[in-house]
Protein backbone atom coordinates (compact mmCIF):
# COMPACT_ATOMS: atom_id res chain seq x y z
CA UNK A 1 0.00 0.00 0.00
CA UNK A 2 1.46 3.31 -1.01
CA UNK A 3 0.58 6.40 1.16
CA UNK A 4 1.41 9.58 -0.38
CA UNK A 5 1.14 12.84 2.31
CA UNK A 6 0.27 16.40 0.88
CA UNK A 7 3.01 19.19 2.12
CA UNK A 8 3.83 22.39 1.80
CA UNK A 9 7.67 23.50 1.50
CA UNK A 10 8.75 27.23 1.10
CA UNK A 11 10.83 26.68 -2.20
CA UNK A 12 13.53 29.05 -3.51
CA UNK A 13 12.26 30.88 -6.68
CA UNK A 14 15.37 29.91 -8.78
CA UNK A 15 15.32 25.94 -7.83
CA UNK A 16 11.63 26.09 -8.26
CA UNK A 17 12.22 27.32 -11.95
CA UNK A 18 15.24 24.41 -12.22
CA UNK A 19 12.67 21.77 -11.23
CA UNK A 20 10.35 23.23 -13.26
CA UNK A 21 12.07 23.17 -16.40
CA UNK A 22 13.49 19.64 -15.59
CA UNK A 23 10.42 18.30 -15.26
CA UNK A 24 9.14 19.53 -18.53
CA UNK A 25 11.88 18.18 -20.12
CA UNK A 26 11.53 14.72 -18.69
CA UNK A 27 7.98 14.95 -19.49
CA UNK A 28 6.87 14.44 -15.80
CA UNK A 29 5.41 16.00 -12.86
CA UNK A 30 6.56 18.84 -10.51
CA UNK A 31 6.23 16.03 -7.87
CA UNK A 32 7.92 13.17 -9.33
CA UNK A 33 11.10 15.18 -10.17
CA UNK A 34 11.15 17.05 -6.51
CA UNK A 35 10.70 13.71 -5.11
CA UNK A 36 13.69 11.82 -6.93
CA UNK A 37 15.72 15.05 -6.11
CA UNK A 38 14.63 14.46 -2.55
CA UNK A 39 15.63 11.15 -2.36
CA UNK A 40 19.28 11.51 -4.42
CA UNK A 41 19.85 14.21 -1.74
CA UNK A 42 19.17 12.07 1.18
CA UNK A 43 20.93 8.82 -0.46
CA UNK A 44 23.96 10.59 -1.06
CA UNK A 45 24.98 12.38 1.97
CA UNK A 46 26.09 9.92 4.43
CA UNK A 47 25.66 10.62 8.03
CA UNK A 48 28.77 12.56 9.49
CA UNK A 49 29.83 12.42 12.75
CA UNK A 50 30.72 15.84 14.71
CA UNK A 51 33.78 16.04 15.73
CA UNK A 52 34.20 16.16 19.49
CA UNK A 53 34.91 19.43 21.17
CA UNK A 54 38.43 20.91 21.57
CA UNK A 55 38.97 21.28 25.43
CA UNK A 56 40.95 24.62 26.22
CA UNK A 57 43.84 23.68 27.44
CA UNK A 58 44.44 24.13 32.07
CA UNK A 59 47.71 25.27 33.33
CA UNK A 60 48.79 24.49 37.18
CA UNK A 61 48.89 28.48 38.98
CA UNK A 62 49.82 26.49 42.02
CA UNK A 63 47.86 26.61 45.39
CA UNK A 64 44.55 28.96 45.08
CA UNK A 65 45.15 32.33 47.50
CA UNK A 66 41.63 32.42 48.81
CA UNK A 67 39.79 28.95 49.28
CA UNK A 68 36.15 29.20 48.35
CA UNK A 69 34.67 27.06 50.48
CA UNK A 70 34.48 29.49 53.35
CA UNK A 71 32.95 32.78 52.62
CA UNK A 72 34.38 33.90 56.33
CA UNK A 73 38.17 34.11 54.60
CA UNK A 74 36.65 35.95 51.25
CA UNK A 75 34.90 38.57 53.28
CA UNK A 76 38.73 39.16 55.62
CA UNK A 77 40.82 39.44 52.62
CA UNK A 78 37.96 42.09 50.88
CA UNK A 79 38.06 44.11 54.27
CA UNK A 80 42.07 44.47 53.70
CA UNK A 81 41.59 46.39 50.56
Amino acid sequence: MIIHMRTTLIIDDDLFRELKKRAAEQRRTLSEVTQDALRHGLHERKPTRRPKPAKPPSFAMGKPAVDFSGRDQIYEILDRR
